[in-house]
């Protein structure tokens, strides 16, 4: 909501409106594309859980 009131400056019938892929290309649009960053390996995630285990 603040990024579609605040940044975009949308009025609330406009965004209360607008589907999730609306949205993402008006964020898009706004700021330009973001590359997401990759998934973590299967190593990093074991490398993860060891130094976090759930205890």
């Amino acid at each position: 909501m603040a990024i579609g009131f605040g940044v975009l400056g949308l009025e609330p019938r406009a965004f209360w409106s607008l589907t999730l892929p609306e949205l993402d290309a008006a964020v898009r649009g706004r700021f330009g594309g973001v590359h997401a960053e990759r998934p973590p390996s299967r190593r990093e995630l074991d490398a993860l859980r060891a130094r976090f285990p759930d205890t």
